[in-house]
């Protein structure tokens, strides 16, 4: 088997080999994703700029592997999450010359538990997976909100303000402004910085609002009405609520 064929059946491919090789891939974005926040709460330690370059490395042998892999190559150039590792790739080996570019590297946090594959693996597998899909995928939503706008707010700000010294100041804004708690301690400064903060209140209040909606409402099904196409239903509904047709939805004991 040539190596090309190899990994396509590593990415692609439906043996539980393959879906073990992307549940790592998985493990290696989070553990990425994890050092890019701490190492953003440490800046000035001598081993960050290292540490930077070997994931630089690791990235981008993992981007061509991926990229040699893929059977239409330019459109998978041309996919966002394409775009997000070169953008992140490209971040880690400017940080070791312009510090403030380092916030770009958390938009990693994208591509987790984004690709089509490792969701269809993840229904197939995981039944507790299946039934909070929604809630799942809103909350890393909101997390990779969160952390982004967390990080921009630290770069433009750090330096400038002087109520927001750490990243955790950053975050503390961050979440109080979310909230709309603002507790009015740390504002930011300038006309970028109250722009910035207006985005954070128009968005996130948005992100929030639909996280605590999928937190709190029944648990709710996907199935495709036959008739009118209604994809999403009640856990225990019997007929469709746009059409009326009889639904046979299949059930697991769960909800």
């Amino acid at each position: 088997m040539s190596v090309r064929a190899r990994l396509q059946s590593l990415y692609f491919g439906e043996s539980e080999q393959a879906r073990r090789f992307r549940y790592g891939v998985i493990a290696f974005d989070i553990i990425t994703l994890s050092t890019f926040i701490l190492t953003a709460t440490m800046p000035g330690q001598w081993w960050i700029i290292p540490l930077d370059l070997l994931l630089a490395l690791a990235l981008s042998l993992e981007f061509t592997a991926r990229l040699y892999a893929e059977p239409d190559r330019r459109s998978h150039l041309l996919s966002f999450a394409t775009l997000t590792d070169l953008v992140v790739i490209i971040s880690l080996l400017l940080a070791a010359f312009i510090d403030n570019y380092a916030f770009l590297r958390v938009v990693r946090s994208l591509r987790v538990l984004r690709s089509y594959h490792v969701l269809r693996d993840l229904r197939s597998t995981s039944t507790w997976f299946r039934t909070y899909e929604d809630i799942i995928q809103r909350t890393v939503n909101l997390g990779v909100f969160i952390f982004v706008v967390t990080s921009a707010v630290y770069v433009t700000q750090n330096g400038i303000n002087p109520g927001i010294k750490t990243y955790i100041d950053a975050l503390y804004f961050t979440i109080t402004t979310l909230t709309t708690t603002g507790f009015g301690d740390i504002t930011l400064l300038g006309p970028g910085g109250r722009l910035l903060a207006v985005v954070v209140m128009v968005a996130g209040v948005s992100l929030f609002l639909r996280l605590l909606q999928a937190i709190f409402r029944p648990n709710k099904v996907r199935f495709e009405c036959q008739d009118c196409g209604l994809l999403v239903h009640d856990a225990d509904a019997v007929h469709c609520k746009h059409c009326g047709r009889v639904l046979h939805i299949t059930t697991e004991g769960i909800g």
